[in-house]
């Protein structure tokens, strides 16, 4: 009996490379693409190295040409699409690589399986940002943090989309085209509208992986900058609940083929930033140096997506609570200040 197949796009990345890792101990037959691009992409290529063989592809997928010939004659049980531009700041500034990466790069991942490789399964990590800014949810001001006045259970699947942001837009073609090749071809495609995922091997930036990059900073005596009030709120995702969601879909990918999935922390898992500093500097003993800003374009004020689908279609529910996940963080964060020192310097 042959091992099951696994690409993984963008699987140098914080969300790839820990999912390559869960994938390659069961045992699994690993491929790795990424252009390496982002800071951090390179320590976590020889972190992996450490828990097995697997291929690995440097290119980028925007390139239509090297896609298809990296893929032409490659048979993948699975493919975990999690390649892409990642912020939506770094989309403002730079609108057309946004597109190219997001947009662009997913359609010619499609593409391909859809010429050479039909039965893959392939699952897509889009994003909330979907969403947009829901000027029109209601939102209701409490001491510390953001919440839905009438929304209990969080943002369902059933909300309207509203790209907002040249990464929302980039980001939700992507998500549609995805949704549309199940229909329309027959793939098995599925698109999990992510929060915010947070964890181990997350060189977290300001202007992405915000939770990582308060824990981080913390750590290096560097200031942190809160665009607002710090009462911004977002329901977060510990890694190893993400890849757990990504492995239980896959288990029952013909019965949710064509499906799109909210995933996040949940109503049970909510964090404003002044909350997160608390958290942060009771586990440290010592304050974070903070400073404040002006809001930020496309930032909403709180997002909790309702998972109540995902739990319904194929079991999943997060296992970690947020102080939980956030003490992972801290012991990792500790462990690897040299490393995090270089990648923020620039130096890799």
């Amino acid at each position: 009996m042959r091992k099951q197949r696994l690409l993984v796009t963008g699987g140098a990345g914080f969300i790839g490379a820990n999912a390559a890792q869960r994938f390659l101990k069961e045992g699994w037959d690993v491929t790795v693409w990424d252009n390496l691009s982002r800071r951090g992409a390179q320590h976590n290529l020889e972190w992996l190295r450490g828990f097995g063989r697997f291929d690995f592809a440097k290119f980028d997928l925007r390139h239509e040409a090297a896609v298809a010939e990296h893929y032409r004659g490659r048979q993948f049980d699975l493919v975990l699409h999690c390649a892409g531009q990642v912020a939506v700041t770094t989309s403002i500034a730079n609108p057309r690589d946004d597109f190219e990466s997001n947009a662009l790069g997913t359609f010619n991942l499609l593409e391909a399986i859809r010429q050479f490789d039909r039965e893959a399964c392939l699952l897509y990590a889009s994003t909330n940002k979907v969403y947009g800014g829901l000027e029109t949810v209601a939102v209701a001001e409490r001491h510390d943090r953001y919440e839905y006045a009438d929304l209990p259970h969080g943002i369902p699947e059933t909300q309207p989309l509203d790209f907002h942001s040249p990464y929302g837009c980039s980001k939700g073609a992507a998500d549609q085209y995805v949704r549309d090749y199940a229909r329309i071809y027959g793939l098995r495609t599925v698109c999990f509208r992510q929060s915010c995922i947070y964890g181990c091997r997350q060189f977290g930036l300001e202007d992405q992986g915000w939770l990582a990059w308060f824990v981080i900073a913390q750590a290096l005596g560097r200031p942190v900058t809160i665009y607002g009030n710090g009462k911004q709120t977002r329901d977060v995702l510990f890694i190893e609940d993400l890849i757990d969601a990504y492995q239980m879909a896959f288990a029952q990918r013909d019965k949710i083929a064509g499906r799109l999935y909210n995933l996040g922390g949940g109503p049970q898992n909510h964090l404003s930033l002044l909350a997160l500093i608390r958290i942060v500097e009771a586990a440290r003993q010592c304050k974070m140096e903070t400073r404040f800003a002006d809001w930020r374009q496309g930032d909403q004020k709180v997002f909790v997506a309702d998972i109540r689908t995902a739990c319904a279609d194929f079991g999943w529910t997060p296992r970690h609570d947020c102080e939980a996940g956030v003490r992972k963080l801290i012991e990792w964060v500790d462990a690897n200040l040299p490393i995090l020192r270089e990648v923020l310097s620039g130096k890799s």
